[in-house]
């Protein structure tokens, strides 16, 4: 079990301006950030991330939007940061999201659902690096 995750603020969250509200209930919830930046992805980047999804029908669509407009990338640690970021954050459908979670409160649609988490301690790893640099997590 690792104590780290990976979150991005999406852009359409970004673009609505729920930033700072979904980053302090990261905190409230006892998250600690380690390392976080602002960045815009460029299609090869984000194509590059979501590579995993290459496959399906969804992936160009996907790859269009988050390359749409600025993201704010975070790793966070905690005890159990996987599962618990993944509670925090609800389902991928905003409408069968628990009450209170960030997913419920700012997600439009599965498209556009505010924020991504990582699914797995390995995935965790792999996400995190693929936005910062040892020397940038502290």
């Amino acid at each position: 079990m690792s104590n780290r995750t990976f979150t991005m603020i999406k852009p359409d969250a970004f673009s609505k301006g729920h930033s700072g509200d979904i980053l302090s209930m990261i905190e409230r919830a006892g998250f600690r950030i380690v390392a976080m930046k602002k960045t815009l992805l460029s299609e090869q980047k984000a194509g590059e991330f979501y590579a995993v999804h290459r496959e399906r029908p969804f992936y160009g669509e996907l790859v269009e939007f988050m390359s749409s407009g600025p993201i704010v990338a975070a790793i966070l640690e905690k005890d159990n940061a996987v599962a618990d970021f993944r509670k925090l954050i609800g389902a991928t459908d905003p409408a069968k999201a628990d009450d209170g979670t960030i997913r419920k409160l700012y997600a439009e649609n599965v498209g556009k659902n505010a924020v991504h988490g990582s699914d797995s301690d390995e995935n965790a790893a792999i996400e995190g690096a693929f936005f910062f640099s040892g020397t940038e997590q502290w």
